[in-house]
């Protein structure tokens, strides 16, 4: 379709100044002076008709809006449209760039590709950044430097080390693995990249309510372990705890047994109350899977839990040749190792993964979550290795030392 013929404003003026000419000196022919003239003159006659309208409009002859006075609505109308362009421009940008800096070039060029096209274009986003154009059109022909091919590169590794591990890993831990990998990368450039993607670790916190209830009535072995928990071994310390889990059929509880020495969970329960047997089988699961390896000299610590004082409690920890430690009532620092594990566990699973539906599936969960926790997860009280791969370097070492004295 072509485009609508734009008369002169010459023709326009002339056409206009003949009609209200011929009203004048010809009043008998005033109805017929638009027609004629735009027959004349080859103008369409509504187009005529206007054009007298609005000459009169701006005579006073006719009310309405005169020209002068349309052009500055207008003028106003198009500032007004620049000036909600440019506030949407600035909003979007605090968003997009951290406060108290000038983005580098390159964020600028991503934001401009991202906004152009809602935003008016790319001249007038920097009109309002105040970025010369050039300076986006040079960047988006220059070659990417050898700092974004690295980060691109490095991007792809930090995204899958930290989806690979529940996605709770912070930058510390994810640097860590990627050099365990062989990725030799600087902690602070994890920790840029990290933070311009959006990648977070877990953070830990959060009310709970009392799972340790004390048996006033049993006896009660005294604290070994005063805080200190550290071990020069395996199996020379274990700690216990349990923690809940609420889900849809009612309340769970996750009983662990940890070895200090390397942070590795030896023995875990899940069960719907909070009676001995809970504890119990995780104690059981733990000398089972410790099957062949001496316990004696073990010490045991747990809180005052009425569970972990109880007879059969006591009396299979004696049997597997373990010494009992119990620490205070409600006091998280008695048994602080044990609460860690605790905490890291709500942390990274469950309040990532809820909620739950039923007991099976936090059972599921946990199993995974327990693997990945011994035998994937870096702990930086075990040299920044997983756990078993920590356990593993001690016993090659016992052997080379036997050796050696042998």
């Amino acid at each position: 379709m072509p485009a609508p013929r734009k008369y002169p404003v010459e023709l326009r003026e002339r056409s206009v100044r003949l009609v209200l000419q011929i009203r004048r000196e010809q009043p008998a022919d005033a109805h017929r002076a638009i027609s004629t003239v735009a027959k004349r003159l080859d103008v369409h006659p509504a187009t005529l008709r206007l054009w007298v309208n609005q000459a009169e409009v701006d005579q006073g002859v006719r009310p309405g809006t005169t020209t002068p006075d349309a052009e500055r609505i207008a003028e106003l109308e198009r500032e007004n449209r620049e000036l909600r362009r440019a506030n949407d421009i600035l909003k979007a940008a605090s968003a997009f760039f951290r406060a108290g800096a000038r983005p580098a070039t390159s964020q600028v060029v991503g934001f401009i590709d991202q906004h152009k096209e809602d935003l008016g274009g790319v001249e007038p986003i920097c009109d309002v950044l105040q970025v010369a154009p050039s300076t986006y059109y040079a960047a988006k022909e220059r070659p990417p430097s050898a700092r974004s091919v690295r980060d691109a590169q490095l991007l792809v590794d930090i995204e899958r080390v930290w989806k690979e591990n529940y996605e709770v890993y912070g930058a510390r831990k994810v640097w860590r693995q990627l050099n365990r990998e062989g990725i030799t990368v600087a902690r602070c450039t994890v920790e840029r990249l990290m933070r311009a993607a959006g990648l977070t670790g877990a953070l830990r916190g959060g009310a709970r309510p009392r799972t340790t209830r004390a048996d006033p009535a049993a006896s009660r072995p005294a604290d070994l372990v005063d805080r200190q928990f550290t071990a020069d071994r395996p199996n020379a310390l274990w700690v216990a705890d349990f923690t809940y889990v609420p889900t849809w059929d009612g309340m769970v509880y996750v009983a662990f047994v940890t070895d200090v020495y390397s942070r590795k969970i030896v023995g875990w329960r899940l069960d719907t109350t909070m009676r001995t047997d809970l504890p119990l089988d995780a104690l059981e699961m733990a000398i089972w899977g410790r099957k062949g390896e001496k316990l004696d000299g073990l010490v045991h610590h747990s809180d005052r839990g009425s569970q972990y004082t109880s007879i059969r409690y006591t009396e299979r920890l004696v049997e597997a040749g373990a010494t009992p430690s119990v620490g205070s009532v409600g006091d998280s620092y008695d048994n602080a190792l044990a609460e860690s594990v605790n905490g890291l566990y709500k942390t990274e699973l469950i309040h990532r993964k809820g909620p739950w539906r039923t007991a099976d599936d936090v059972e599921l969960a946990t199993f995974e979550w327990v693997d990945w926790y011994n035998n994937r997860r870096i702990h930086s009280g075990s040299g920044n290795m997983p756990p078993a791969d920590f356990e593993s370097l001690f016993y090659i070492q016992d052997e080379a030392d036997i050796v050696t004295e042998a």
